[in-house]
């Protein structure tokens, strides 16, 4: 499934029945509300879809897909109703609480003028993940770069020196000279980075270890779920235990979520089946997995995201964020209408 779920986050914003905004002061705001709309300190509709959170030096950065506010059908791509918008580069907003935030900008900007260049409007950018090199002293960006109909299935990086400066794009590969699409990154407690890709024409996910600076794969890798079509894959780890969630392959339309463990990133990975728990578990809550962030310095305090796709407008699509629980080493994402994350990881 693709794309596209935000969520609003206050005690107080009010919508009224013809789909208005009451702009209120968002520093007041302590509650996340999965698949309604979610506004940024400026009260704009945050806009940073299949995206992946950063902690740096105490603050939260929230990059993702920046979508256009045209959304059409690509018939040039039959095998999948490809609804898309033209790329509009990768945004950035920053939090110290994970539920208000500021827009930072666009810290990859699509081109406007060279069609030549993979990152043009009329290109596919998707999925940015962004993690920090300390022995470098380097943000560095991985995303998804496509040709319009899904041809290149490429993989691009790009760094900057701060977590809000321009990135400089460096350009795009087959990592391990296969397909890469549907993306995230992982790095570990000991330094090491992997990129966690859908390949082969999406049927099996690889797990490629990356240089020591992060910039390419190092030939290290394995390939996982063979022939079993996952995308969207999210990566975390908690006490010496690696998980990887993901979502089946469905176009847009959403499908039940599915959960993996291994003992090492590289290990033999077990499938332990669906994660989520309540209502619409089924179909992920209409939603499809992005990113799963440990919250900083709580213990064993994960969240799962998520984006709900609207497929004919994809601007609209919006975020479910829900806290995972655990039972031994096995998880569980309960739906929640509502819930306070201050409460909730006490």
């Amino acid at each position: 499934m693709k794309k596209n779920s935000i969520f609003y986050l206050s005690l107080c914003l009010i919508f009224t029945a013809c789909g208005g905004q009451k702009k209120q002061d968002a520093t007041t705001n302590s509650l996340i509300i999965p698949g309604t709309q979610w506004l940024d300190t400026n009260g704009n509709h945050i806009n940073a879809h299949g995206g992946g959170i950063l902690y740096h030096e105490g603050t939260y950065y929230w990059y993702g897909e920046y979508k256009g506010d045209s959304t059409y059908w690509n018939p040039k791509v039959p095998s999948w109703e490809c609804y898309r918008t033209e790329a509009g580069g990768v945004s950035c907003y920053s939090s110290g609480d994970l539920v208000n935030w500021t827009f930072e900008g666009l810290v990859l900007k699509a081109e406007q003028n060279d069609t030549t260049s993979e990152l043009h409007y009329s290109h596919v950018l998707e999925r940015p993940k962004v993690i920090y090199n300390a022995s470098t002293g380097t943000f560095v960006m991985w995303l998804h770069v496509d040709s319009h109909d899904y041809a290149k299935a490429a993989a691009g990086v790009a760094v900057c020196d701060s977590p809000t400066g321009d990135f400089q794009y460096l350009g795009s590969m087959r990592p391990n000279g296969q397909m890469s699409r549907d993306m995230t990154l992982f790095k570990d407690d000991d330094g090491r980075a992997y990129h966690i890709y859908s390949s082969e024409n999406n049927q099996t996910l690889y797990i490629s270890l990356l240089t020591d600076d992060y910039l390419q794969p190092s030939g290290i890798f394995t390939r996982n779920f063979v022939d079993q079509s996952r995308e969207a894959p999210a990566v975390f780890k908690r006490k010496n235990k690696y998980y990887l969630l993901s979502s089946g392959c469905t176009g847009w339309d959403p499908n039940q979520a599915e959960y993996a463990m291994a003992d090492s990133m590289l290990g033999a990975w077990t499938v332990m089946g669906n994660p989520c728990r309540g209502k619409d578990a089924g179909v992920t809550f209409y939603g499809q997995s992005t990113f799963v962030l440990p919250v900083a310095h709580q213990k064993d305090a994960y969240i799962a995201l998520f984006d709900k796709w609207n497929k004919t407008d994809l601007i609209d699509s919006r975020y479910i964020w829900l806290p995972v629980a655990f039972k031994g080493d096995s998880i569980a994402i309960g739906w929640k209408e509502k819930w306070d994350l201050a409460k909730v990881f006490q």
